[in-house]
């Protein structure tokens, strides 16, 4: 999963892109008057106080070139002096300076808490007992972290719980790796299981592991220099939002469940896991004798690694936590929009953190303070948006997206009717590449904001170009995971979505080594990426709070689903049928081509009037509620709070389809069924994805059956 540390980037130099000079501000803020004060007796009877089409082009000039990587870094070292794990006493003041932060920039800032339930780590100690007799402690905690503040390494929401066994080696720990074992005779009944992380989650592993029989999981992280001695925190809870308080928010003095609670008791695994360095599971690795390793495991192992177990070597080990409940912040400065202030465009980012977070997530958190200052800097130049802006900073996403989500479910209803978009950044810079995933009404937004932003790494290029060279044309992936606060906007609010990052993968991902000196060093030594990704993330929104129309291009969802619907149609060899389907698709189609036509008539007007304003809200409308018609009331089977019928996660974690979640969720759980019934199963998946394209199409006309 993680990627060795880069040789081509040097040391950080003091060489920084900083802000004007005071006397060049001043001659620029005397410019923009003198213009101000031009346009203001050109046009002394507007009724339209937002900025015009060239106004709002100069808007955003400016907010490009007011882009500071000296500024942005010196957020990310503010925010990462101390460790700030979620519920913790410097997670609060985290919290208070990013607030700090806000009001200081003279922007209407409010914090919210609610309660949640989190879990600590209190003891754990690992054990290996050799078949010589030896017996070797192996270390839980990370090189020179020995009396520091930064939390041990361990699994939240993991069972407290001890084991004395044989160790199994099981791969990545899927179902066709224990396949693999019970071909070659071994069965990890009673076992403590070692297993390398790969893209399921952590609570998916120790699930599948407990379905076998194991007594505990020991897990793994495979990378480069600094991985090798730092080791993966993360949660292992299999759902989102506080565990006490599913589907509601999670208020002072409101309703709160209990942890014998069944539905509180099915979101935590059965077993005890712990993660543990990647020297320490070689050390157990390499002492196992029994069945030899499957030849297509080898590819990344070492060579002394060459048998699965479980013998001879015994593990004794031990964990114990507790589960708290602790009050989390979220923290917002809201600019509200002066023609349209009920609808509105939200950009967050979490703030919570293992360790230090300098990735993970406050690359994210410097870069919304530099979009803070940078709208504040608009703000007294004259500029306010038209529809209102959202700066979001959530709290214990890390124990699963809790802040974000807790927030959603409070304010649910606002959301669906008055949400445009919600834009997420989690990790901004975790090295080299930008990567996007969006819903695909967005596309041609997105490719047209990365046109107007200079590439970080390449000069004289922009984003898209150095984009479209390194990969061979755009890339955009969606949004069907659950790996960060998009998720409950998107697949449970159905708000429209985009998720932001540079590079792929680190090797210090949710370890003590996750720190500034790593990002100056390393991740963004110039912090140009974050300068980068600043201006993306900003200019998005600008474009979606101040165009007369949102911005967004249904003919591209319509395409995608077309794609979708081909891969299906491969998947289930014409067993059943499609029919209703594509029938569904290409009315979204006709509906976005005429939602597009309509929108350039209106654009092409230029006349002003109440009636043509009316005209163009009433369409921004139908475009921002069309998404939330891909929602089912019903849910997912079985995971009610997933509503999206698009974009979702399926309950098979190996599913090959990472989209149309109801149908993929049929196909893994109608594999015992007869033919009879499992093509009844899935059919009817398929009639609830098109009756939800259906009722978006509809939703995009505006019109009634």
């Amino acid at each position: 999963m993680a990627q060795s540390l880069p040789s081509s980037i040097s040391k950080p130099t003091t060489t920084f892109t900083t802000t004007p000079s005071p006397t060049c501000t001043l001659l620029f803020v005397l410019l923009l008057c003198i213009l101000g004060l031009y346009t203001l007796h050109q046009h002394p009877h507007s009724t339209t106080p937002s900025p015009n089409t060239q106004d709002a082009l100069h808007f955003r000039d400016i907010f490009l070139s007011s882009a500071s990587n000296y500024t942005i870094s010196s957020y990310l070292r503010a925010l990462t002096l101390h460790p700030h794990l979620a519920g913790t006493e410097p997670a609060l003041q985290t919290a208070q300076y990013v607030q700090t932060h806000f009001k200081d920039l003279g922007l209407n800032t409010h914090m919210v808490h609610y309660k949640a339930l989190l879990s600590y780590p209190v003891h754990a100690s690992l054990y290996a007992h050799f078949s010589d007799g030896t017996v070797k402690d192996l270390p839980l905690t990370e090189p020179g972290q020995a009396g520091s503040d930064v939390v041990r390494p361990y699994h939240a929401y993991s069972p407290s719980g001890s084991a004395y066994a044989e160790a199994v080696f099981v791969n990545f720990g899927r179902e066709e790796d224990y396949r693999a074992l019970g071909a070659l005779g071994v069965n990890v009944s009673g076992c403590v299981v070692v297993v390398r992380r790969c893209e399921l989650s952590r609570g998916a592993v120790v699930e599948k592991a407990a379905e076998k029989g194991a007594a505990a999981v020991l897990m793994y992280t495979e990378g480069g220099k600094v991985k090798e001695e730092g080791v993966e925190r993360g949660t292992v809870m299999g759902a989102l939002g506080d565990p006490l308080s599913p589907g509601w928010a999670g208020s002072e003095g409101g309703e709160r469940l209990g942890l014998e609670n069944g539905d509180v008791l099915k979101r935590f695994p059965k077993i005890p896991s712990m993660p543990i360095s990647i020297q320490n599971a070689y050390t157990l690795l390499g002492s196992l004798d029994g069945a030899r390793m499957p030849y297509e495991w080898k590819d990344s192992l070492r060579s002394k690694v060459g048998r699965v177990g479980p013998c001879p070597t015994m593990v004794n080990f031990t964990y114990q936590g507790e589960k708290k409940i602790v009050t989390i912040h979220n923290v917002f400065a809201v600019i509200r929009g002066l023609e349209e202030p009920d609808r509105y465009v939200l950009l967050g980012n979490h703030r919570d953190a293992w360790t230090y977070g300098a990735v993970d997530p406050n690359s994210g958190t410097a870069a919304l303070l530099d979009i803070a200052r940078r709208y504040a800097l608009l703000m007294r130049l004259g500029w306010n948006p038209r529809r209102t802006i959202i700066l979001c900073s959530w709290d214990a996403e890390e124990f699963g997206m809790i802040g974000s989500t807790e927030w959603v479910e409070q304010n649910l209803l606002n959301l669906g009717s008055k949400a445009i978009a919600y834009l997420n950044v989690d990790c901004a810079v975790q090295g080299p590449g930008l990567f996007a995933r969006t819903t695909p009404q967005l596309d041609d937004l997105l490719v047209e904001v990365t046109k107007k932003v200079g590439d970080p790494d390449s000069a004289g290029m922009t984003v898209y170009e150095k984009w479209t060279t390194t990969n061979g044309g755009i890339n955009i992936q969606r949004l069907s995971g659950v790996d960060s606060d998009f998720a409950p906007f998107l697949q449970h609010a159905g708000v429209p979505s985009v998720d932001l990052y540079y590079g792929r993968d680190f090797p210090v991902y949710h370890t003590a080594f996750d720190s500034y000196s790593w990002m100056s060093s390393y991740g963004d030594p110039l912090f140009q990426r974050h300068v980068a990704v600043a201006g993306l993330w900003g200019l998005l929104a600008l474009h979606l709070s101040d165009d007369p129309i949102v911005p967004f291009n249904y003919l591209s969802y319509a395409h995608q689903l077309q794609e979708y619907t081909k891969v299906l149609r491969n998947m289930l060899e014409g067993s059943v049928s499609l029919h209703p389907l594509t029938a569904s698709i290409l009315e979204l189609a006709s509906a976005a081509k005429e939602a597009n036509e309509e929108a350039k008539k209106l654009r092409e007007q230029e006349t002003l009037g109440d009636l043509l304003v009316l005209k163009k809200r009433t369409l921004s409308d139908r475009l921002m509620l069309a998404e939330r018609g891909f929602l089912d009331a019903d849910g997912l089977q079985r995971r009610q709070w997933f509503k999206h019928l698009v974009y979702g996660p399926s309950s098979d974690y190996e599913s090959k389809l990472v989209f149309f979640p109801g149908i993929a969720d049929a196909i893994s759980q109608s594999t015992g069924m007869s033919a009879r019934e499992r093509q009844a199963a899935i059919q009817h998946e398929v009639w609830r994805v098109a009756r939800a394209i259906q009722t978006a199409a509809s939703a995009l006309k505006g019109e009634l059956t």
